[in-house]
């Protein structure tokens, strides 16, 4: 029962971590309460997924006319269905995961784990039975869960959190989403496809917030285009849920309305799995709702390191996955770089996708740089004519003096694919002049890359 390296938490960050270690030469075991891949393969990244591509094929069928399709009949959304298939794409990628770890000798240790200090963890399985594992170092990994706002709590009937809302008996005919981060509108653009009367509630000014704002009124745009509500500068005061149906107070600034819904679904961030962790009582230090961590991840306790939800940082899988690697590299005496929290990649799937890099122009000009920006539409890519797909532009935002390329900000049909590129221009300290010689196939969405930067510099071709 002795290990190099037990990890707590199988989702992204601690299957990455775990395997990296292994063929490092560790001796690894996995601590795990629920299904193997963590909340991400199970209940979030792949999952969503999954309903967004059949969203994406149902939005294909009923636009089919456009591409020269004739449909007899009328097409037609079967929930249960694309639930169904969500649900088999997350069981398969699970057992990847089975796979992968019988493949790098990983032990999976099935239960709640906890710790006792003294290189000890302890795991409760489901007959109530505990026992004591030690290892020379032990790393949590342990995720998060869907928030919890005192005015909006959920009963997980009526007022929901993301979880529920991947495996719901029946469509909503209506549906209140609350929060338009990535999950929440993902969620928006889904059940408004296929046919639900979606509303979405978001506080601050413009949807996806924390995008650069252009990208942020586009994508509102195209929201209200497809049939969504979009209430901004807008909160939930009161939810009713006696009824048939869910009231809810949403206060503006032009007062306060009341709406009703089948469904609310809460997507106002999320909350680090601390809990029952044995944290303070080996004397590992929680500085805002986050655990304390060093560049390498290593806690305020020698041999006791914390990775991706709960530390600070970006919660999500790549970082995740990412801090991870260095954290075992750096316990087997490698010389990882310290990971580079500006240059992680932002992803939203919805119709258009979102994708983003950096800085924005707002926090580049406050920042105090002379900028260049360039944009490019893609009503002007020959590729996204062809594809039906014209909504969107890649702005690119450079310093003026040095030629560095500060941000990246796409919103447009598989911009997700994209945006990879500008992560390895940043990370090679790539210059503007340097991506628009850089050939792009022709034609293609990414030619809007070199021509965006080609803006920048008044060299722009196609516009």
């Amino acid at each position: 029962m002795n290990y190099d390296l037990i990890v707590i938490g199988s989702g992204p960050g601690g299957y990455v971590a775990a395997i990296r270690a292994s063929q490092l030469g560790l001796k690894v075991a996995v601590v795990e309460r629920s299904e193997l891949g963590g909340i991400c393969l199970n209940w979030g990244c792949i999952p969503t997924k999954s309903l967004l591509k059949s969203a994406n094929v149902f939005e294909y069928l009923k636009h089919a006319a456009d591409y020269g399709v004739k449909i007899e009949g009328e097409t037609s959304a079967d929930f249960e269905a694309m639930v169904a298939r969500s649900r088999g794409v997350a069981d398969g990628m699970s057992k990847g995961i089975q796979y992968l770890f019988k493949k790098n000798k990983i032990e999976v240790i099935q239960g709640t784990g906890k710790l006792l200090g003294n290189k000890q963890v302890e795991v409760l399985n489901e007959a109530g039975e505990k026992t004591v594992y030690t290892a020379e170092h032990i790393l949590l990994a342990t995720g998060a869960r869907s928030r919890q706002l005192p005015n909006l709590p959920q009963d997980g009937e009526k007022v929901i959190g993301y979880r529920k809302a991947l495996t719901l008996d029946k469509k909503p005919e209506s549906m209140i989403v609350v929060g338009s981060g990535a999950i929440g509108s993902e969620f928006a653009y889904f059940y408004n496809t296929i046919g639900t009367k979606v509303t979405l509630v978001e506080y601050m000014p413009n949807v996806v917030p924390v995008e650069d704002e252009e990208v942020s009124k586009q994508l509102g745009r195209s929201f209200k285009k497809a049939g969504i509500k979009v209430m901004t500068g807008a909160e939930v005061t009161q939810v009713d849920t006696s009824g048939d149906k869910v009231k809810v107070v949403i206060k503006n600034k032009k007062g306060e309305e009341t709406h009703e819904a089948d469904i609310v679904l809460s997507a106002v961030g999320i909350s680090p799995n601390l809990e029952n962790l044995g944290l303070e009582e080996v004397g590992v230090v929680v500085e805002n709702g986050r655990v304390k961590v060093d560049e390498f991840y290593q806690t305020t306790v020698p041999g006791v390191y914390a990775i991706g939800d709960i530390v600070p940082g970006q919660a999500l899988a790549h970082v995740a996955s990412a801090e991870g690697i260095i954290c075992v590299e750096k316990i087997t005496g490698h010389n990882p770089e310290p990971l580079d929290y500006g240059n992680i990649p932002g992803c939203t799937y919805t119709s258009p996708e979102v994708a983003s890099v950096g800085m924005t122009e707002k926090a580049a000009k406050e920042a105090g740089h002379e900028l260049k920006i360039g944009k490019f539409p893609f009503s002007a890519s020959g590729k996204a004519s062809a594809a039906g797909h014209k909504d969107g532009f890649v702005k690119l935002i450079f310093d003026a003096k040095y030629g560095e390329l500060l941000g990246a900000h796409l919103i447009g049909a598989n911009v997700t694919e994209m945006i990879a590129e500008l992560v390895t221009a940043r990370k090679l300290e790539t210059t503007g002049h340097e991506i628009i010689k850089a050939v792009h196939p022709h034609p293609t969405m990414s030619e809007a890359v070199m021509e965006a930067a080609a803006a920048a510099y008044d060299e722009v071709i196609h516009i």
